[in-house]
């Protein structure tokens, strides 16, 4: 196949939407990958691959850099914006069944949320060795640093993600069984049955951007808080809501419709065969793509 921009475009919204958690911001950043490109002699560009690369990943660490001031005003809990990936939507086209679901665990709104407590540069270089598979010494080159300092961020990032994801990832079909019944339990305002798959720890988060009433403005904590608050937004639902379960970054999730029109997309978190965490994107402006 003959290489082109066109031919990287969903690749390079893969690393851009990992980088930022924002689809529309990846979209941004990779039109303005292509401007640059077009104002380039083709001659001078050795790699196109690399070229490109290069190019999005310094514009996404500039942007997060403004992201991160922005969300100091950001009303409530900032969730990342879903997105649909029932026919790998947005995922690296590959064969391989290993790296399809190494990509896909990327993606997920959890780990997403814990790549924000990374510094760019950091958040950078481990995505671009993690996921993408690149030698120290392409991000050196790709990100003007030395390799000793890309091998020490990568270090730093790791041993944080590892620090705080779980051990023991829950199967597909756990996941399913867990968010079915949170569902069920919801739609029939049955206590007992909804606080038994919850952790005691869990926590919830609902990113409403400050326009939607009923979101929560902090996390929730807590099996009794959460369970009362999950069964309590019930009446808040849309008339003639129907749910459906769709995958969207990776996993099994909720999404509320009415009509054509999308109301919020539910996401859990599974450890140790309970509910851990639940997330709950319903900001209008985040949900434009689902």
């Amino acid at each position: 196949m003959e290489e082109s921009f066109e031919s990287y475009r969903t690749y390079l919204f893969a690393i851009a939407y990992r980088m930022l958690g924002s689809a529309m911001d990846a979209e941004d950043m990779v039109q303005e990958t292509y401007l640059r490109y077009q104002a380039t002699p083709p001659q001078t560009i050795r790699s196109l691959k690399a070229y490109l690369t290069t190019i999005l990943t310094r514009l996404c660490m500039d942007q997060l850099q403004l992201a991160h001031r922005k969300r100091e005003q950001y009303v409530g809990p900032w969730l990342p914006e879903p997105i649909l990936t029932t026919e790998t939507a947005e995922t690296v086209e590959t064969g391989d069944p290993e790296k399809r679901v190494e990509m896909e665990e990327s993606v997920s709104l959890a780990f997403l949320v814990l790549l924000e407590q990374l510094q760019p540069f950091e958040r950078a270089v481990f995505l671009l060795r993690e996921v993408f598979g690149y030698e120290f010494a392409e991000i050196a080159a790709m990100l003007d640093k030395s390799e000793a300092a890309c091998r020490r961020s990568f270090s730093r990032a790791k041993l944080h993600l590892q620090a705080h994801r779980p051990r023991f990832p829950a199967s597909p079909q756990i996941h399913q069984q867990l968010l079915s019944g949170y569902l069920q339990a919801v739609q029939t305002g049955e206590m007992g049955p909804l606080m038994n798959l919850l952790s005691e720890d869990v926590t919830l988060w609902a990113d409403g951007g400050g326009k939607v009433k009923q979101a929560a403005l902090h996390p929730i904590r807590g099996r009794d808080a959460v369970a009362r608050f999950s069964l309590g937004t019930k009446r808040f639902w849309p008339e003639h809501a129907r749910v459906e379960v769709e995958e969207v970054n990776g996993e099994a999730a909720l999404i509320i419709r009415t009509g054509d029109h999308v109301f919020s997309v539910l996401t859990i978190e599974v450890k140790q065969g309970q509910i851990q965490a639940i997330r709950v994107i319903a900001n209008p402006e985040k949900l434009a793509r689902i």
